[in-house]
């Protein structure tokens, strides 16, 4: 079993999982929860299931980018219980997360084929983004990066492809994004079971983390800037 922590956003989450499925998972949307709430729902969940940490194959939490105290606050959690336990701790990027998450919704919902690509945004501040790109595989087409949304970004992408746009970055942008064949996800949360898959492909990769050194993905050093050509290499 492995403990999942996310609270890249106002979501504060957590799930208990296995490579069945998840057996257990707490969640707040509330916002601003996340230092009052994340440790008693950790708790809930090993009394619930009468276990304790040192138990778990590793304990895992989103590394970023995101809310800059939420990350904080998850990470902090994460390596104190790595550290107490003597079990590994594992960092997953937040946009990679959201990609597994969005595939659990069957792409026909939104018209989406093999050759579709999806694209999660977490809100930055005022128009800026942060995003990444995927393709229908999950195979990465643009890294994580941060950029101010005007009318022409994205329209280096053929109109030919669909272009998926998730998360709680998504909807300011509705308005923006002029490029054809774009849908919308706007309702779409993140959520701590949506880390299993690929927390699991990090475990049996040995992808694990320095619990002493490991910090949180900011990307605070990242320059916004209006969004260049060749997006994804066309």
């Amino acid at each position: 079993m492995i403990l999942c922590i996310e609270t890249a956003t106002s979501v504060c989450s957590v799930a208990l999982c296995d490579r069945e499925g998840v057996i257990s998972a707490r969640e707040n949307s509330e916002g601003k929860s996340h230092a009052s709430l994340l440790t008693v729902f950790i708790d809930e969940i090993f009394r619930e299931q009468n276990i304790n940490a040192a138990e778990l194959e590793a304990v895992a939490v989103s590394k970023g980018p995101g809310s800059f105290t939420g990350l904080r606050i998850g990470v902090s959690v994460a390596k104190g219980i790595a550290y107490r336990s003597s079990i590994p701790l594992i960092g997953i990027e937040t946009m990679k997360a959201m990609y597994h998450g969005i595939k659990l919704f069957p792409p026909e919902d939104h018209g989406l084929t093999e050759n579709s690509l999806y694209c999660p945004m977490l809100d930055a501040k005022r128009m800026e983004v942060y995003y990444s790109i995927f393709d229908f595989e999950g195979r990465v087409k643009k890294e994580i990066c941060a950029e101010i949304i005007d009318p022409d970004s994205f329209k280096d992408i053929p109109e030919a492809v669909r272009l998926l746009f998730f998360g709680n970055g998504a909807a300011k942008c509705t308005d923006i994004i002029k490029r054809g064949n774009a849908v919308f996800k706007t309702d779409f949360y993140l959520s701590a079971r949506n880390m299993r898959l690929p927390v699991y492909e990090a475990l049996d990769s040995g992808r694990i983390e320095d619990t002493a050194y490991f910090e949180p993905f900011y990307l605070k050093d990242f320059i916004a800037t209006i969004p260049g050509k060749n997006l994804i290499g066309q």
